[in-house]
């Protein structure tokens, strides 16, 4: 290092430019604002916009970056990025905005209306703009069995069309991710209350086609159940936990689905390790990036509604338990829910929206969850549109994780909000867009 001395040169100085800039992309934020005090050239470089652009695509991915610059070329105020200011904004995220997305429908079509309200259904961002929705709870305690897909028009429209054709059997609660180019969705309750535990994938064959049909498995499958947590660990593999089984028991098992290179078949096994989640359903499992899905919430086995957060390692098939110091919440805030949603948004971070506690009340509340770096609980100020209080909603990212898309949902009736007799199904869609 440079000391000042006569004749003392630094080997810092003499690195060349491309060689620092790559040892400063593999240092943490912390250690880069740190090497940038060791001498005039660090100085210069930690400055550089290049460097920083380069660091929101390392921290908070490619996508992301992209998706900045298209809207900043898009943009008649500004054609830059101080992705410096980006950066900190991004890392230092304390609002989101919301907009209620117009739906058209198309009349040369019949079946080309909204879908109904519901909750406790599916919906993923399968490919840029296109969403899916499929099944789902109404009025009644009815299940739905319709697939609707929807392309989104410049984050303002949405165009719904009806899939009619070889899909699954009606059911709610049940668990539907994105893997690969496909669908994977897995077992669910029907109207008569039958748990069920079957494995269907979908690919979608033309921008108003998409192909259902039942995934062989083999002999071994998860036991029947609905109202578990599912996710995408990686393009070959999904992970579920819990959930709601025969005669109404919850569960604390967790079983991997591995699939083949072309997706023909999957083969399912069930991880063994301790110490592990209890039991429980209305949960969410959020996959954050590497070999970490985080686990957060949901309905213990004596009705309680749990706030306990773990990470399942799948590298080596094992939970680990979150401890978070929570004097810091405001008080009267309470972060125990089920029936929220979490999203995956840039940085490893876990976006939770809605829910409801023990009492049934309803949240309309944004946490950010971080436990990669800083293990950081933050509420979010919401700002433009105003959505209602729900619970059972379903929510999807973009590519970017910078807009989410919101549907459906429990929401509480005019007339006593807590009560069933109180309560409604809707049938909004709206976006989550996140301000920086």
């Amino acid at each position: 290092m440079e000391d000042g001395g006569a004749g003392t040169s630094s080997s810092i100085a003499e690195l060349s430019h491309d060689h620092l800039f790559s040892i400063l992309l593999r240092l943490p934020l912390e250690s880069i604002l740190s090497f940038a005090m060791t001498c005039k050239k660090t100085i210069t470089l930690t400055r550089s916009q290049t460097l920083w652009k380069s660091i929101c695509a390392r921290d908070w991915g490619q996508s992301t970056t992209t998706t900045t610059v298209n809207a900043a070329a898009s943009s008649s105020s500004s054609l830059e990025v101080d992705w410096y200011l980006f950066y900190r904004r991004l890392r230092n995220l304390d609002r989101v905005s919301c907009f209620n997305l117009l739906t058209t429908t198309d009349d040369d079509d019949d079946d080309s209306s909204s879908p109904t309200p519901r909750a406790s259904h599916s919906l993923n961002v399968l490919s840029d703009g296109c969403l899916v929705l499929f099944g789902g709870g109404c009025e009644g305690g009815r299940h739905l069995d319709d697939t609707w897909i929807a392309y989104t028009d410049k984050r303002r429209m949405a165009n719904w069309q009806r899939v009619t054709s070889g899909v699954p059997s009606g059911r709610f609660g049940h668990s539907c991710v994105v893997i690969g180019s496909c669908l994977v969705l897995f077992a669910g309750i029907n109207d008569s209350g039958i748990r069920q535990n079957d494995t269907w994938i979908a690919q979608q064959e033309s921008s108003k086609t998409l192909s259902w049909r039942l995934l062989d498995v083999g002999p071994v499958a998860p036991p029947a159940r609905g109202a578990h947590a599912c996710c995408s660990i990686d393009n070959r593999r999904m992970l579920i936990h819990g959930g709601i089984g025969l005669s109404g028991t919850r569960l604390g098992d967790t079983w991997v689905l591995c699939l083949s290179e072309n997706l023909c078949f999957g083969t399912w096994h069930e991880t063994l390790s301790h110490p592990v989640p209890s039991p429980r359903s209305g949960h969410t499992l959020t996959c954050i990036g590497g070999s970490r899905t985080v686990l957060f919430g949901g309905r213990g086995m004596g009705y309680e509604v749990l706030n306990d957060i773990w990470y399942f390692d799948s590298s080596e098939e094992e939970w680990v338990q979150v401890l978070f110091e929570l004097r810091n919440i405001p008080g009267g805030l309470s972060l125990a829910r089920v029936g929220h949603s979490a999203t995956l948004i840039p940085g490893g971070r876990v976006l939770i929206y809605g829910g409801e506690d023990s009492y049934r009340h309803r949240k309309d509340d944004f946490w950010l969850l971080d436990i990669s770096q800083r293990r950081v609980w933050r509420r979010l100020k919401c700002e433009g549109y105003q959505p209602r209080s729900r619970s059972f909603h379903r929510a999807s990212a973009d590519e970017s994780g910078c807009y989410l898309y919101v549907f459906g949902g429990m929401v509480d009736g005019i007339l006593q909000p807590a009560e069933p007799a109180g309560l409604r199904f809707d049938g909004e869609l709206f976006l989550v867009d996140l301000l920086v």
